[in-house]
């Protein structure tokens, strides 16, 4: 039996109906592309703003320093020895004439001694000149010696005389020189250095001991040069203890270096305390606050500050399209959470203080209010 399935299979598509399908599918294609082929509108970004205003500004500077003495010498032993006594330590309080430290007095006591004994001998010395000079003299009236013999005793008592003398000055000497092994203040004052302990054996001039004598103090400051270029108003400097910052005192600038320090860059600055309190005692940390003279600057935080290239900049909004815009500026000075700007800047100008790193030129911006 054969069945016949011919009438089952007819064309999907007449000619006419794949004609109509293929020009459906290009539109479509087309349509397409038309759409990828359309420029994206720019999102705006939303962001802080404030509108610049040129304000009197005056800046201050604070640096810390150390309390010193006006006057501080080295203290030194005038002789060689061995120290067998040490009297004070470093922060002693000592008179003008305290003993401080001693050495070991035997070998100038054995000088002086020797110039004892040399001394009594010139003197044995003299007696004899003189009384043979004075028996000469006598003789010499009767006609009993010879003018030689008289001019010898002569002669041989100003020998005597000039030895005498010699002795005298040696025993000076020697006695100085025992003196010396006592080391004693010059001044009143505190010790603030040491370098010297007992059995030390230590030359003549070394220093030992550092004194800073009592009376007017400085507070002493190493300063960066940068602020000599400024517009810092000295000599007033106002002064106050880092640890207790109750505790304050005026100064005027007495002394700069003209010297610049290789290492730190920086120049030392010495400032004369009026009427320091009691608490500024020597070595203690102060802080010294000088003021700039007012300036008419703009002031911006430092968020707002980017770059062009490799110049300083900001983005400014113009007012009519809102869109930002990169501006090279000129920085005149850095403060904390501060950036002065010298130049490029006009006051009523609209600078975006946040946000500012994904701008690019020409960006639609948006933004509910000014900083405050």
């Amino acid at each position: 039996m054969t069945i016949d399935f011919s009438h089952c299979f007819k064309p999907i598509c007449a000619p006419k109906a794949l004609a109509g399908l293929a020009i459906a599918l290009l539109a479509t294609a087309l349509g397409g592309c038309n759409d990828h082929g359309a420029a994206p509108t720019a999102r705006a970004m939303l962001v802080r703003t404030e509108i610049v205003q040129a304000k009197d500004r005056q800046a201050s500077i604070t640096l810390t320093g150390e309390v010193q003495a006006r006057f501080r010498s080295d203290l030194s032993f005038r002789v060689s020895g061995r120290v067998v006594a040490r009297m004070v330590d470093v922060g002693a309080h000592v008179h003008a004439g305290d003993v401080l430290a001693l050495l070991d007095p035997a070998e100038q006591q054995a000088d002086v001694d020797a110039a004892t004994a040399a001394l009594a001998s010139a003197e044995a010395q003299l007696r004899v000149a003189k009384a043979t000079f004075e028996r000469q003299k006598t003789l010499i009236a009767s006609g009993f010696t010879t003018r030689t013999v008289y001019d010898q005793a002569q002669e041989g008592l100003r020998t005597a005389e000039g030895v005498l003398e010699a002795a005298k000055a040696q025993l000076g000497t020697a006695s100085d020189a025992l003196g010396y092994t006592r080391l004693r203040g010059q001044a009143d004052g505190v010790i603030t250095a040491r370098n010297l302990e007992v059995g030390q054996v230590v030359p003549a001039a070394q220093p030992v001991f550092s004194l800073a004598q009592d009376g007017e103090r400085d507070a002493v400051f190493d300063v960066y040069e940068s602020v000599f270029l400024g517009q810092t108003e000295f000599p007033s400097v106002a002064l106050a203890l880092v640890s207790d910052p109750t505790m304050t005192a005026n100064g005027h600038v007495r002394e700069v270096s003209p010297a610049i320090d290789a290492k730190s860059s920086t120049i030392r600055v010495k400032v004369t305390i009026e009427n320091p309190p009691a608490a500024m005692t020597l070595g203690s940390v102060v802080a010294g606050t000088v003021k700039a003279n007012a300036q008419n600057q703009i002031a911006l935080p430092w968020s707002a500050l980017m770059a062009a290239g490799d110049k300083p900049a900001v983005w400014t909004v113009d007012p009519a399209t809102r869109t930002a815009s990169l501006k090279p500026v000129t920085v005149g000075g850095y403060e904390a959470g501060a950036v002065l700007i010298k130049a490029g800047l006009v006051p009523g100008e609209r600078v975006v203080i946040d946000g500012g790193k994904l701008l690019s030129a020409g960006q639609p911006v948006t933004f509910e209010g000014d900083r405050s």
